[in-house]
This record gives structure tokens, C-alpha cells and sequence, in this order.
């Protein structure tokens, strides 16, 4: 299955170097993160297709982590273990967890695991775009920051849906103005101004931290705050 996204998430060195060359090998996009936290934030901010998770690590552990990115989402997750004891694997799966790896492991077991469960989940929903905490239905034109259900005019919500297909990147004023308002002509640069506006008081009006950022001269882009 290539081209599917995989965050390792593993405090040993080695174990995400070799990962990340096996993995890129067998047609994965692959991203790593070296402890929990930063799994966590990178798993939440961009959902991958699939997550490779150590238990054992220091601070936020493979188990916080994998009940946190659960509580999230579907992302399928499978989790590296150093233990053959029953109990451990109980603990992993009751804590989300979709399949076990007991290390060492066959490169070659990994990969098959991993396509297996890709193929469990079927094709993603083309109809829903997500970034960090957001979350829209472009057939039900509902979107979500959280779990709270935001009240967003056409304009508004045409708006959103583009900068959640293009997160992270810096989209000109020209950009957003054919992306929402098309080819109309007699469109004031002043109205995505104030659209925007708009948009950032439905998304922080219960003191969510800002996600459109200005960038002067430039245009907008879609991100989180460090």
C-alpha cells in the first residue's frame, strides 16, 4: 500500500533509524517522533494512516499516548512491545491499540502488519478534512473545533475548507478570493479581510488559541501556535 503516512514514535535511536529506512523501502511516507509528547502533538496535529508506537519510553508512555490518540480519532495503531507477558498485551489492546509487536521483530512482519491493518480500515472519507482540532463534512457542510459545532455562514465555511486542504501553507489574498469567491469580478480584497475576520471569532469564541495567521504583505496561512 504505498504511499501511506506512518509516525513512528520511539525513544530509541536505532529502532527509528531502522524504521525509517524499512519503512521508507516498502512505499511508506514516514515521520518520526523521538518521545511521547511529540508523538502525540504530531499524531494530533496531522492524523497519519497509521501509527508504529513503543510502549516503554520515558515521560508520557506508549499506553498514555495511545489512549490520547484514540480518544482523537480511528487512527489504526500498533504497538512495539520488549514484554511476552499476556498481561502487558491486555493492558495495550484495552488501551486502543489495534496490533501488538513483540521486539525484536522481522522487518518484514512489521510491514505486513502494518498493510493489514491499513486494508482493515478501507479508503479514508474523501468528504472530511481535519487539521489540529478542526474537523469538517463537506457533504453535511458541518464543521467542528473540537467537539463544539461551529455556526459558519457558505462564505464562511467555503473559506475554511480552503485552508484545510492546504494546512500549513501560505495562501495569497488572490489565492483565497478564486478559491471561495471564484472568478466573480468586483471583489474587494477588503471582503476576505473581513471574512476571515469572521472566522477567527467563530473558531476563538470559546478561547481556542488562534490557527489563521496573517502574514503581512503575503496573505494567510493555516497552522498551529508554537
Amino acid at each position: 500500500m504505498p504511499f501511506s503516512r506512518v509516525l513512528v514514535i520511539d525513544d530509541d535511536d536505532n529502532i527509528r533509524a531502522s524504521l525509517n529506512r524499512a519503512l521508507s523501502y516498502a512505499g511508506f511516507t514516514v515521520e518520526v517522533a523521538e518521545h511521547g509528547e511529540a508523538g502525540l502533538r504530531k499524531a494530533l496535529a496531522n492524523p497519519p494512516d497509521v501509527v508504529v508506537l513503543d510502549i516503554l519510553m520515558p515521560g508520557l508512555d506508549g499506553l498514555e499516548v495511545c489512549r490520547r490518540i484514540r480518544a482523537g480519532g480511528d487512527v489504526p495503531i500498533l504497538m512495539l512491545t520488549a514484554r511476552d507477558d499476556i498481561p502487558d498485551r491486555v493492558t495495550g489492546l484495552e488501551a486502543g491499540a489495534d496490533d501488538y509487536l513483540i521486539k525484536p521483530f522481522a522487518l518484514e512482519e512489521l510491514v505486513a502488519r502494518l498493510r493489514a491493518l491499513l486494508r482493515r480500515r478501507g479508503p479514508p472519507d474523501t468528504n472530511r478534512l481535519s487539521f489540529a482540532d478542526l474537523n469538517i463534512d463537506l457533504g453535511t457542510r458541518e464543521a467542528h473545533r473540537g467537539r463544539r459545532l461551529l455556526q459558519l455562514t457558505a462564505k464562511e465555511f467555503d473559506l475554511l475548507a480552503t485552508f484545510l486542504r492546504n494546512p500549513r501553507q501560505v495562501l495569497s489574498r488572490d489565492q483565497l478570493l478564486e478559491g471561495v469567491w471564484g472568478f466573480e469580478s468586483g471583489i474587494d480584497t477588503h471582503v476576505l479581510e473581513v471574512y476571515v475576520g469572521y472566522l477567527r471569532q467563530k473558531l476563538e469564541e470559546h478561547g481556542e488559541g488562534r490557527i489563521i495567521h496573517t502574514l503581512r504583505g503575503v496573505g494567510y496561512v493555516l497552522k498551529e501556535t508554537s
